[in-house]
């Protein structure tokens, strides 16, 4: 018995998130049918986490035990053959009985890319969200240095979030500018459901001069009755890695 790690990536745009639903395709599904393609036997993928549909995937992580005894090569590029195009495993190695997916991750790193340009782009539409009016950027740095350290998130949540705790650490959070594309970088031990993109989406309030500065500190210790953090839209937010 053996158990495999993998790294997979994917546009999740065709799909209704990591996990199945009953609503739709999701990317387990269409990884386990293609392990079954290849191996005949029906294999079971855990992840490192769960992403929303829409939401995109550069380094997911997720393994399987298996009783097939297949070269490293067989378990990514034999995989691979029966993926459709928008999702392929990237990195295949053993690991020990001890590692887990999710239960070993010790952090995460999910980047956010806004489009900052009144026209849109057919080539970046996919993987960021555009936003027409000028940004403040110096104001959304200030403002997001509050998000850092571990806090109760709970009002950076969305319903149906089934979480144990709403305390989340967060590491660190770096803004990047690429030409008219802004990412931003966020490294965590772990998200609640929409997380990023309620933070992403008060900072652009931030941005834009529709929240003040030092909304993002009100809103983590509850201290006034604030509006909802706006949720960005997830074809933005990318799962970059996960590190263990």
């Amino acid at each position: 018995m053996s158990k495999i790690k993998l790294i997979v990536a994917y546009d999740g745009t065709d799909y209704v998130g990591w996990q199945y639903q009953s609503n739709g395709i999701s990317i387990q599904q269409r990884l386990e049918q293609a392990l079954h393609q290849l191996t005949g036997v029906i294999h079971t993928v855990y992840s490192s986490g769960r992403t929303d549909s829409g939401v995109h995937a550069r380094g997911m992580v997720c393994h399987l035990t298996t009783e097939r005894d297949l070269p490293l090569s067989a378990w990514r590029e034999g995989v691979n053959r029966f993926l459709p195009d928008d999702i392929a495993v990237r990195h295949v190695e053993k690991v020990n009985d001890q590692f887990h997916a999710r239960f070993s991750a010790r952090g995460k790193r999910y980047r956010y890319t806004i489009l900052r340009d009144p026209v849109r782009s057919p080539l970046d539409c996919k993987i960021s969200w555009q936003v027409k009016k000028p940004l403040d950027l110096e104001k959304m740095e200030r403002a997001a240095h509050d998000f850092l350290g571990q806090h109760d998130f709970s009002a950076f949540r969305t319903s149906g979030c089934s979480a144990g705790t709403t305390l989340r650490e967060i590491y660190s959070i770096d803004f990047i500018e690429d030409d008219s594309l802004l990412h931003i970088d966020v490294c965590g031990s772990g998200f609640l459901r929409n997380m990023i993109r309620m933070m992403v989406g008060t900072l652009v309030q931030i941005g834009r001069g529709k929240r003040p500065v030092s909304a993002i500190h009100k809103l983590l210790e509850g201290t006034e009755s604030l509006p909802s953090p706006l949720t960005a839209p997830a074809h933005g937010l990318c799962l970059m890695e996960v590190w263990y």
